[in-house]
């Protein structure tokens, strides 16, 4: 019988050997908790993964929280289900033994949206993020302080569904509560390219 903890997110956690970062890994629409596992441990080497698979289904793809249309979010269930990844976090640390405070988030597009999402209604939870083809979720109606938390923020300038703009409003929305962010913009599209992974791993070396 599953325990309350595994009934939240159907995940796979993987202990790394550093005993520090524990990285929570969040996929885009239609993936699962297997998909950023690898570029995790080459990111964070060392570091612990937490995966879980978003609860939402679109046409039977997963999310972390719904939308009406590309780009239009559903915010009542971005904020309900944000807080329920915050919870999962949370009670995943006790479950597993790893530091609730130094949990850094690894997201792809959804996966990125709802990170954003945690930093701005949970800055507790993660202690930094890298966010590939983020949008701005919501904005909140006062900044959190988000002092001693570090972000890359990886935009795609060819992204039919990101705009560099959006982008750009939300690393001063982050800047804004204190955080230490990085936005590198790349010739790319919504995926991700070689060489702008070589540039986060740098970057995670050095924060």
């Amino acid at each position: 019988m599953k325990s309350v903890f595994d009934s939240q997110f159907q995940h796979q956690f993987l202990a790394g050997n550093s005993g520090e970062k524990t990285v929570l890994a969040l996929h885009g629409t239609g993936g699962t908790e297997r998909d950023l596992v690898g570029l995790a441990q080459k990111l964070f080497p060392g570091a612990s993964v937490l995966a879980p698979r978003g609860n939402i289904s679109e046409r039977g793809a997963a999310r972390f929280f719904a939308r009406h249309a590309e780009g239009v979010f559903d915010l009542e269930s971005l904020h309900h289900e944000t807080a329920k990844l915050a919870s999962f976090v949370e009670d995943a640390a006790q479950n597993y033994g790893f530091d609730a405070a130094n949990v850094w988030a690894l997201g792809f597009s959804n996966g990125a949206n709802i990170a954003a999402s945690l930093l701005l209604s949970h800055p507790h939870v993660l202690k930094g993020a890298v966010l590939l083809r983020a949008m701005t979720p919501f904005s909140p109606e006062r900044v959190p302080d988000l002092r001693g938390k570090s972000v890359f923020l990886a935009s795609g300038q060819y992204d039919p569904i990101v705009e560099i703009s959006d982008v750009a409003g939300l690393a001063d929305l982050l800047r804004n509560g204190g955080a230490d962010v990085k936005h590198e913009i790349v010739a790319a599209d919504h995926g991700l390219v070689g060489h702008e992974i070589e540039t986060i791993a740098e970057w995670v070396k050095a924060v």
